[in-house]
């Protein structure tokens, strides 16, 4: 008789399931995605994607409170953190913010990169340079705008660089406004080092009362702009027209929170946005944002120029590619001029040689348009470049008379040939090229004592050796009692400048030419007003008065008679 098979055996009882037991950082989130500064999972985004973008918030979130957790020590911030890296790779995790990912299939790389930063702020609390800073950013900020992108269909190379652009702004937009809560509470400072040092070190730069402070955060806001700027296209670059709505309004509140920022104080107290701020925004955001041209005549008009007159007297595209121009020279001299280390000057600089090949932000898009519409010389806007790294030069002296005549050359030289081109004369270059110099001499004259406090002396060398003027700081020199009779000699060379340009016309086509006629009015009378002060003793800043304003605008109407 065979042997009966044995009975199977029964099914063990089912174990209970390990508890799902989530590594938050103890204490309240530091915010929700109802508080933060900018939207995240909007009501504007389709349902199912909102679902998405809220599994993909509540991860990185809650790292990011592990990071910033002041009850955890650094070795317990980072278990915390390696525990949740190791649960995006195990799809069976019970981490239930990592299972929601998983579920969700979302944001799984993206949440990887933002640990990284994470752990560097567990161990790191300084940056040395911008460009630490930007590593920084592009790990801690920048996978939010790419998972949005692929969510959306839209993640080509156009939408990234602009997302990335805008990701990197909103995070340092965010480090500024909570400058001393991170410093008080997490012993973290992302202003880098070598720009705090300006303002006379890291105590000197919190310190309230420090006027210096201001111009390391303009300088800062600068950078932050250039990254709205570029990206500002962004809204428009998107298939899906609920992410491109998010995104204008995104853009919109960080402008707004930029300009915040430049008018108030985050040392002295915290700079928000307002519920009234989210709501102009959100009715805006259908039209996309601004666009390029808007972008750039804005600029043009916060600047004040004293160009502004001699633009205004241009129409349609010629006044649009003559802004072009202006809004570059202004960004490449705020770059020259900003408080920030020589290193990081030469690095913008070098960034907007790049844009000059590859035009990335509003700006520089519109002057590519400028120079296919008017045949604008590449070279005249590297000569820009490179007279600002004239610029950019500490301390900064001129050997001799060519190398004043070179840096007047490029600095404003370059815009007289650009502009008689787009003013319809390009014939009148050498007209241009003479009435720029004579331009850069008037300023150089005019801005003496400002460019002596930055170490700089425009003055050349050999004129200060003839006249006997040892070499020291620029507040020295340009209080040497033989200082004024070499500046007085300059502007005799400044006004038979204008009285050559002024001559020259009867040869030219003046019509044409009448926008650089009013400049050369209103840089004229500046230079009677400063021959008239003298440039011996105290030397009070020269102004046009409103009775000059009134007098350029009239003459730029064509009131010969004013």
């Amino acid at each position: 008789m065979s042997q009966a098979a044995p009975a199977p055996l029964a099914d063990p009882p089912a174990a209970p399931p390990p508890a799902r037991v989530s590594l938050a950082a103890p204490g309240r989130p530091n915010r929700d995605h109802d508080t933060e500064n900018f939207p995240t999972a909007s009501l504007i985004l389709a349902r199912p994607v909102r679902a998405k973008v809220m599994a993909f918030y509540r991860f990185v979130r809650t790292a990011d409170d592990i990071a910033d957790s002041p009850a955890l020590a650094p070795a317990e911030k980072l278990a915390r953190l390696d525990a949740m890296e190791a649960a995006l790779d195990d799809p069976r995790t019970t981490l239930p913010e990592a299972a929601r990912l998983h579920a969700e299939s979302v944001g799984v790389e993206e949440a990887r990169l933002m640990l990284s930063a994470f752990r560097q702020d567990a161990r790191q609390a300084r940056y040395e340079d911008w460009a630490a800073l930007l590593d920084y950013c592009t790990r801690s900020a920048d996978p939010v705008g790419r998972m949005l992108l692929r969510l959306h269909g839209s993640d080509t190379p156009a939408a990234r660089a602009a997302a990335d652009a805008l990701c990197t702004a909103l995070q340092i937009l965010n480090h500024l406004q909570d400058l001393v809560s991170d410093r008080a509470q997490l012993d973290r400072v992302y202003v880098p080092l070598s720009w705090m040092a300006l303002a006379g070190g890291e105590a000197a730069f919190f310190d309230p009362a420090n006027p210096r402070r201001r111009a390391v955060l303009d300088a800062m806001l600068d950078r932050v702009e250039e990254l709205l700027d570029r990206a500002g296209a962004l809204p428009r670059r998107l298939a899906s027209r609920r992410l491109a709505i998010q995104s204008a309004m995104t853009i919109g509140l960080a402008r707004r929170l930029l300009a915040r920022l430049r008018a108030a104080d985050p040392v002295r107290g915290r700079v928000a946005l307002s519920k009234a701020d989210f709501a102009q925004e959100l009715l805006r955001a259908p039209l996309l944002g601004e666009h390029d041209r808007d972008v750039v005549a804005a600029r043009v008009r916060a600047a004040g120029s004293s160009f502004a007159a001699g633009m205004a007297t241009l129409q349609g595209e010629r006044r649009r590619a003559l802004w072009a121009v202006y809004a570059f020279c202004r960004a490449v001299d705020d770059i020259a001029d900003g408080a920030m280390p020589q290193a990081e000057k030469r690095r913008f600089l070098a960034a907007w040689r790049g844009k000059l090949a590859a035009p990335d932000c509003a700006l520089s898009r519109e002057l590519a348009l400028a120079r296919r519409g008017f045949d604008l010389p590449l070279a005249e806007c590297e000569a820009m470049v490179a007279g600002m790294e004239t610029d950019a030069t500490e301390p900064l002296r001129l050997p001799d008379e060519a190398a004043l005549d070179l840096y007047c050359r490029q600095v404003a030289g370059s815009v007289g040939a650009m502009s008689v081109r787009i003013f319809g004369a390009p014939e009148a270059e050498a007209w241009g090229l003479a009435l720029g110099h004579t331009f850069q001499l008037t300023n150089i004259l005019r801005d003496l004592d400002e460019d002596a406090a930055r170490d700089r002396v425009y003055i050349p060398r050999t004129l200060l050796d003839a006249a006997g003027i040892p070499e020291g700081h620029a507040r020295e020199i340009v209080r040497h009692p033989a200082f004024p009779r070499i500046c007085e000699a300059l502007a005799a060379r400044a006004a038979e400048g204008f009285a050559r340009a002024e001559a020259d016309l009867a040869r030219l086509d003046a019509r044409a030419l009448h926008p650089a006629r009013v400049m050369m009015f209103g840089y004229r009378r500046m230079l009677e007003k400063l021959r008239a002060r003298g440039f011996a003793g105290a030397r009070p800043r020269v102004r046009l008065s409103g009775r000059d304003k009134l007098a350029m605008a009239a003459f730029a109407l064509g009131w010969r008679g004013a």
